[in-house]
């Protein structure tokens, strides 16, 4: 198992603490695919513009469509997320 120093919401100051409260805006709180980019601030904040730009960008498919092709490749790669 990977091991990686998260930084939890309590912790976060400067731009991790924008991006983290940005997150509880979106979810109601801080996911660990978030917290795993903690080190880099910058990298998650452009991670999230580029979620938002798929996810929510203009497009021919639909957000349900998009969600759906998510979790296919999610299951593809074995991943939980």
């Amino acid at each position: 198992m990977a091991y990686l120093r998260l930084i939890e919401e309590g912790e976060a100051t400067g731009e991790l603490k924008r991006q983290y409260d940005e997150a509880v805006g979106r979810a109601g709180k801080v996911f660990n695919i978030v917290k795993a980019m903690c080190l880099r601030p910058g990298v998650l904040r452009e991670a999230m513009s580029l979620y938002r730009a798929v996810m929510f960008g203009p497009s021919e498919l639909s957000r349900a469509e998009r969600e759906l092709l998510a979790v296919v490749v999610s299951c593809a790669n074995d991943c939980h997320y």
